[in-house]
């Protein structure tokens, strides 16, 4: 394989050290295809983080978001935006909710709907309200969000954490339902339809269905964290959709913009009115750019029929690195390839952080996430072509880490 490494410069050291970052510079994309600032290709197989739902430079997309700039920007939320009830209408359309809060961030998004929970909780007359999260689970890194999330290693040195949350495995009720036994102050069930940071691990379809009829009857809100796993990427809008339920509160970002900053929650009936005017409120949040980014990206999702390619390309994508893998997997050198659409997840029986700058040298963008799980978040327009080019890069190396010693 070529080394087609770029040659960048170290970071400013003015900018704060908060992240890990590669010796890439990205200038410019193309589709699922990225450039460096030294000329250097990438097939993208991160997408942002599961953000850029349409690829880069999408030839819809752009026009729009020119006009818009060309328009107006920002506009607080003293005055109505009239692409904040166009989106929203869109959106209560496409889950079957009824009302929707527009942030820009999935954090936002999250902390949101944890006060969402807490005020069901105080209207009830409950003092202390308890809501459910999971383990390995991740909501956001601001203090309410990070005691939700289930991460020691994230956690630690920001104590002391919120109090308030009851944490369970995933997938199996009755420990649910030991963890909350006779406790009246717990009121929602907080959760990831499929988690992303912790590993890609998705919930059982009977799962949902039967932690759905679970709050119904202890009038919990169901709360389903869609901030990655959500529009369009495991080919439904909604990862909970598999299972034929509909949540009590939605937290959405990512791709929700197609890379424009746009967070919502998207509430039903039972939660919908909690909050009044002065309950909770953003700057940015549904600022008319944002608004126009959630627009366009669902009607082009919708004309381009990207949730049925989403199915399809994830579809062969994971067959082909089973196929590729076969051998890997039969010795349980990978553990599982899972997930769906396109979320998919390899899960290597070693550490495998390595591989995402060994890719880059390939010429491929991927994220390691769990410290063994490799994670695929395309853009959703990905073709079947390209999902052969990541298999034919990605599946040696992963071999030649396993053979290292």
């Amino acid at each position: 394989m070529t080394d087609v490494s770029p040659k960048i410069e170290a970071c400013s050291p003015h900018v704060m050290n908060t992240y890990g970052r590669l010796p890439i510079a990205l200038s410019h994309g193309q589709g699922c295809r990225v450039w460096d600032v030294n000329g250097t290709c990438y097939l993208d197989a991160l997408g942002g983080i599961a953000v850029n739902t349409l690829g880069h430079n999408h030839p819809k997309l752009v026009p729009a978001l020119q006009d818009q700039i060309s328009k107006i920007i920002h506009s607080c939320n003293y005055y109505h935006i009239p692409n904040q009830e166009v989106l929203a209408k869109k959106l209560v359309e496409l889950s079957g909710m009824t009302n929707v809060f527009f942030c820009s961030t999935g954090l936002e998004a999250n902390e949101a709907a944890l006060k969402l929970a807490r005020k069901f909780g105080h209207d009830k007359g409950i003092d202390r309200p308890e809501i459910v999260v999971y383990e390995k689970a991740f909501h956001g890194r601001s203090i309410a969000t990070l005691s939700a999330t289930g991460n020691p290693k994230i956690q630690a040195g920001f104590g002391p954490l919120v109090e308030g949350f009851i944490r369970v495995p995933i997938n199996n009720i009755d420990s649910l339902k030991q963890a909350t036994e006779g406790n009246p102050n717990v009121v929602a069930v907080f959760f990831e339809a499929i988690q992303g940071e912790g590993g890609v691990n998705p919930m059982h379809l009977d799962y949902l269905r039967e932690l759905r009829v679970l709050c119904n009857e202890r009038d919990w809100l169901m709360m389903v964290d869609e901030v990655q796993c959500g529009m369009g990427r495991t080919g439904k809008w909604f990862a909970h959709q598999w299972a034929g339920i509909v949540p009590d509160v939605m937290p959405l970002a990512k791709g929700l913009g197609s890379g424009v900053p746009v967070g919502a929650v998207v509430a039903g009936p039972k939660a919908a009115h909690i909050f009044q005017p002065g309950n909770h409120g953003t700057t940015f949040g549904g600022n008319p750019l944002a608004m126009r980014a959630g627009v366009e990206t669902i009607r082009i999702m919708e004309e381009d029929g990207l949730l049925e390619n989403a199915a399809r390309v994830g579809t062969h994508l994971s067959q082909g690195l089973a196929q590729a893998l076969t051998a890997e997997l039969a010795s349980s050198a990978v553990r599982e390839i899972r997930g769906l659409g396109l979320m998919i997840g390899i899960d290597l029986a070693k550490p495998c952080g390595a591989l995402v700058q060994q890719c880059a040298d390939n010429g491929l963008l991927i994220s390691v996430t769990a410290d063994t799980v490799i994670r695929l978040v395309p853009p959703l327009i990905m073709t079947e072509t390209e999902a052969d080019e990541v298999i034919s890069i990605l599946c040696p190396l992963i071999r030649q880490l396993l053979q290292a010693p």
